[in-house]
């Protein structure tokens, strides 16, 4: 028999919250309780990014540094940043360079005796704020060919309305559904004896995807030798 021949099958919103209901034991009526399904995935989301590193969350970005002006903003979506150097040269095929730049805690930034002196920076504190994340680098960039290049794990996009598609790879999507499912039914009463099943089920689809949700690099195998 022949198959289908796509692999497009995704879910929107409603659809997603129509499944979560359904494995909960109830069935997606009102307006209500699509609000509070998109409620309950926003805040399961944001409990994801506690977690760990999500890898489609992560995206690099670049700030060009200018003379005398230690602090700059980052996308206020910023959650951390992961990795980052400083390019020198930039766009140059020749002389083009990333060197390093260690990131500091607040507490060495705030002992540094002089901050406005000048030259590459060569430290970096992250201001991780609500509002607005922002960078503070030292020594204070002492010319303006300066790129501040770095790698940062953003925030998952909200849940937004029902025709829309989660901020997420396909892989999780059991995941999300499951555990829409068990934060559904924790709302609902007469749905408690479910909670510890769901919870259960939620976990293992979590644990499942988060471990394909990884960095994979090479591995080298050494033969063990053994003498006769």
């Amino acid at each position: 028999m022949a198959t289908s021949g796509t692999t497009a099958f995704d879910m929107d919103f409603t659809e997603i919250a129509e499944e979560a209901f359904e494995r909960a034991g109830r069935e997606m009526r009102s307006g209500y309780d699509l609000r509070t399904a998109r409620r309950s995935m926003n805040l399961m989301t944001i409990e994801w990014q506690n977690r760990g590193i999500n890898m489609w969350t992560i995206d690099e970005g670049t700030v060009t540094l200018v003379k005398g002006t230690s602090q700059y903003n980052l996308p206020t979506d910023t959650i951390d940043l992961l990795e980052q150097v400083i390019r020198t040269n930039s766009g140059n095929t020749t002389t083009q360079s990333d060197l390093t730049i260690n990131r500091i805690s607040v507490s060495t930034y705030a002992s540094i005796p002089n901050k406005l002196t000048q030259g590459r920076p060569i430290q970096v504190w992250v201001e991780r704020r609500a509002v607005q994340p922002r960078i503070n680098v030292w020594p204070v960039p002492n010319n303006n060919d300066y790129v501040f290049k770095y790698y940062r794990m953003r925030r998952i996009e909200d849940a937004g309305a029902g025709v829309e598609t989660a901020d997420m790879p396909f892989r999780f999507l059991p995941c999300l559904v499951a555990g829409l499912a068990y934060h559904i039914a924790m709302k609902i009463p007469e749905l408690a004896p479910r909670i510890e099943m769901l919870k259960a089920s939620y976990e293992e689809q979590y644990s499942l995807a988060a471990g394909e949700d990884r960095e994979k690099t090479s591995v080298h195998f050494v033969p063990r030798m053994g003498y006769m």
